[in-house]
């Protein structure tokens, strides 16, 4: 089985070897970058890693505006971001801006490689066809073997997130998920009870997939309960 590659990018050499540390004890094969800028120039050769780990308070190019720069150029690498701000705004504009999961600091390094592990679980998953098919909703089709999502002929990139809410919505076509529910079943944990992350990445799955996403004809709002996905009118 092939070793998972990590590129850790934090500009603090004791929480970055702390990190690598602890990653490469889990069978991790470990990069560092103490700025966005090496970031970048790590990421523009490939292979490219199968996750970032990304500090918010970096110099020069903040993790903010990296991981928000990396989804605009179509970058679906799974990315945890981590944060010294124990603050909600952090967390929330964090994965608005497409990350996947997040840390606050200080952590416990377990939590972290817990976390990771999951993450590239959950990705890895999809990606390997573990669970074959091709789910067809109206113009949108969703290939877990080729790990894809298309509408109207036209590939679309998804973060390893938003293909597994999408998947498992899915899965479970017309029927109404709660918030809750999309927690447990997608994120895998409890995730502070903030059910406003799913929210969130309901926002993106529909903005790059509805042709108007205030006014959505497949991921339906159930006010008041949840979400469902359904065939379009």
């Amino acid at each position: 089985m092939a070793v998972s590659r990590i590129l850790v990018v934090d500009d603090e050499e004791s929480i970055s070897k702390l990190v690598e540390y602890n990653l490469q004890q889990a069978g991790f094969e470990v990069t560092t970058a103490d700025s966005g800028t090496r970031a970048l120039e790590i990421l523009a050769d490939p292979p490219r890693p199968d996750l970032i780990v990304l500090d918010l308070m970096l110099p020069g190019i903040g993790g903010m505006e990296l991981c928000q720069r990396l989804r605009k150029d179509g970058v679906t690498t799974p990315i945890i971001m981590l944060t010294a701000k124990d603050d909600e705004v952090d967390r929330i504009l964090g994965l608005e801006m497409g990350a996947d999961d997040y840390v606050t600091k200080p952590f416990s390094p377990r939590e972290l490689v817990a976390r990771v592990k999951a993450v590239l679980r959950r990705s890895g998953d999809e990606s390997s066809g573990q669970e074959e098919g091709v789910y067809h909703c109206g113009e949108i089709i969703l290939d877990i073997n080729r790990y894809e999502v298309s509408i109207r002929g036209e590939r679309v990139d998804l973060t390893p997130r938003e293909f597994e809410l999408l998947h498992y919505l899915a899965k479970h076509m017309g029927r109404v998920m709660s918030r809750d529910h999309l927690l447990d079943k997608v994120w895998g944990y409890e995730f502070a009870g903030d059910t406003r992350i799913v929210d969130v990445h309901i926002s993106h799955l529909r903005d790059k997939l509805e042709r108007d996403p205030k006014q959505p004809e497949y991921i339906k709002t159930v006010r008041g309960v949840g979400y469902k996905l359904v065939r379009g009118e």
